[in-house]
């Protein structure tokens, strides 16, 4: 069963700016917010990426280099989402997106490994 759902995402030029969000559905409030949430990405041929997280009251949060100052991750624990907000879109952002959740209390890392819960992904294309 796949407990996160991504949403938003599609095609853009260069520049421009598109939202992913993520949900669980199914979590309690409480559940969802007891989880740190990261944001991964993997291009055709290329390895699984982290991009950035957030912790679970929301207040640290972090980024690859290539995308500070560019994307930015928040959440809403009270509607079980959080958001990747991507302006200045490049080329090389081009990607399949996912969601992921690291389970309860576990800390914020950058490895894809440690994390427990994932989605099924949604395509971002930013292409002229």
């Amino acid at each position: 069963q796949v407990e996160l759902v991504e949403s938003g995402g599609g095609s853009v030029h260069p520049g421009g700016s598109l939202n992913v969000s993520c949900g669980a559905p199914t979590w309690s409030y409480i559940r969802y917010s007891r989880n740190c949430l990261g944001w991964f990405r993997q291009a055709p041929g290329k390895e699984r990426e982290w991009i950035s997280f957030i912790n679970g009251g929301g207040g640290v949060t972090d980024y690859v280099e290539s995308v500070k100052g560019r994307f930015t991750v928040s959440r809403d624990n009270a509607k079980n989402t959080k958001y990747l907000e991507m302006n200045s879109l490049k080329s090389e952002d081009t990607a399949t997106y996912y969601c992921a959740a690291t389970g309860q209390y576990r800390p914020c890392t950058t490895r894809s490994s440690d994390y427990t819960y994932w989605g099924r992904g949604t395509q971002v294309t930013v292409s002229s």
